[in-house]
This record gives structure tokens, sequence and C-alpha cells, in this order.
């Protein structure tokens, strides 16, 4: 299993595809940022790939062809400023943010949760994965984070995918099947599947979601920009450089820029394209606030 967090994963990732069989993959940005890369390896070794996030996952163990594929929603709690007015956000602290209802995580994936960035990001993966298109992925908000994902199917059939919000399940599931049966005394949330309590996503609330009408087709270089600037400010808010009321305005300003909205027409080539363009920005991002 490849589970390095960021761009650091990319790598190892790269390189033990051709010395195993199988590998889970639980690093976004590997898949967001070189999916053409891996995929090449992946058919080159002729070696399977499992996604290990649990939205990704949970599509993967619900479809069989990829083609009978019509609509497919993936959930997001809304974090922990679910309830909370846009006013209200100009207070929020770094503990706030980390503050996630439903789920413990690290401290930077619980900051994107926050802002839905997290949601952002599995929307590209998915589109990767399952090779779809973004008018066949769609964000909806399911507070409780028991419903993973909804798959349309071209036939009419709806499967949704259900568990209780804990990662173990869709990692330990992805590493050995006999390993199933330590959850077998989990109960069917029969109260929550009652009332999903399914919402649409307020892009008022969450501005960061516009990104996905202008996000580009094809693989391209401009996803390292989005992972690598996401990176950056979400980094100065966890180190209180910047209030939360300013992250998302700051990421969405940076990407819009024209010098980085080039690399939407680029697709990377090697490893070396992804790393060096990290590095650049990481390097020259002061010059563009």
């Amino acid at each position: 299993m490849s589970s390095i967090i960021g761009l650091e994963g990319l790598l190892p990732s790269i390189k033990i595809i051709k010395h195993t069989k199988k590998i889970a993959i639980a690093n976004k940005e590997s898949i967001i940022c070189a999916w053409n890369l891996l995929n090449k390896e992946l058919k080159k070794y002729n070696t399977k790939f499992i996604p290990v996030d649990s939205e990704h996952f949970s599509i993967w163990s619900t479809i069989g062809n990829f083609d009978s594929i019509n609509k497919v929603f993936l959930t997001a709690s809304g974090g922990p400023f679910l309830n909370l007015s846009t006013n209200q956000l100009k207070k929020k602290t770094v503990n706030d943010a980390l503050s996630h209802p439903t789920w413990k995580m690290g401290k930077k994936i619980s900051i994107d949760s926050a802002t839905l960035m997290n949601k952002v990001f599995e929307i590209i993966e998915a589109k990767k994965i399952f090779n779809l298109s973004y008018d066949q992925l769609d964000v909806i908000i399911h507070p409780s984070s028991y419903i993973h994902s909804i798959v349309k199917f071209k036939n009419g059939l709806i499967k949704i995918c259900a568990h209780d919000p804990i990662m173990a399940i869709p990692i330990a599931s992805s590493l050995e099947k006999t390993s199933y049966n330590i959850f077998e005394k989990n109960r069917i949330k029969f109260d929550i599947l009652n009332s999903p309590n399914f919402l649409k996503v307020n892009k008022k609330k969450y501005p960061i979601i516009k990104l996905l009408d202008k996000l580009p087709k094809k693989d391209s270089l401009f996803e390292t920009v989005l992972v690598t600037v996401n990176d950056y400010f979400v980094n100065l808010f966890l180190n209180k450089k910047i209030k939360y009321s300013d992250l998302v305005q700051l990421i969405l300003k940076i990407i819009s820029k024209p010098f980085f909205n080039k690399y939407k027409n680029i697709t990377p080539k090697s490893i070396n394209d992804i790393l060096n363009l990290r590095s650049y920005v990481l390097k020259n991002i002061d010059k563009y606030i």
C-alpha cells in the first residue's frame, strides 16, 4: 500500500508497481497529478490497482464495467462549519477547523475537508481512475458520512455504498478479502439510511467547489499547481499566518493567474515535470499574491 503523504509519495508509488501484482494507493496527490504516468506503469507490468480513499474504494467495490456508469455522486460531510453562516466563518480558528464531526484525520486533510478542497481532489481522482467526464461526477453533502458514494448506471440501476466513517474498512478490504470478518459485528445504521439528509453544496459557503467548472478535461500539470498552491496556503493557515476566511480566497486568486492557467494545456511527461513545477511554484508563489 502506498500511503505516504503528499507528492513525496509519487516516486515510491511509481517504483513499486513493477515489483508487485497489486498496489493499493491511498495517496491523493500521486493520482491527481500523475495518473497518466501511474496508469502507464500499471498496464506495462499488469499490476492491479485498488483505490483506498473511502469514496473511490466504495465506487470500485460497487461497479464491474466502468463503461456502464451514468453518474457518480461523491458524498461530503460538510466538515465542522456546515451549519455556520459565512459571517461566522470569519472568526474560526485552526482548532475549530480541525474539529471534524465524523472523521478522525490528519491536520492537512481536515482543513481540506473544512474548505471542501478534499472533495475537489476526489472528483479529479474519480475522473482519472474510472475514466469518466466531469459531467458524470457530482458532490452532495451527507453530514453523517455513512454513505460514501451513489452510482447510477446506464441501465437505470442505482447502487449506494455505505459503511461506518473509519478508514480501517477500505484499507483492510483493499489489502486482503479475508479481513472482512473483523467488521462483521458492525450493525447497519438504519436510522441514517432512513434519513440520509442529503444536501446540495452551498457554493457561497464553499466557494472552492467552483473549481470543478474550471478544471482541464485532460491530464495536465495544472493539477500539480492546484495541489501545490493548496498545500502552501493550508500550511500557512495551520501555522496561524493567515485567517480561515482568507484561505480559500488566496487559493482561488493564485490559481486563476494566467501564468498558472497555461499549465492546463501541458501534460506531464515524467515525474520530473511534476516535481520541478512544484518546486518552482513553492519558490515563486509570493510574487503572485
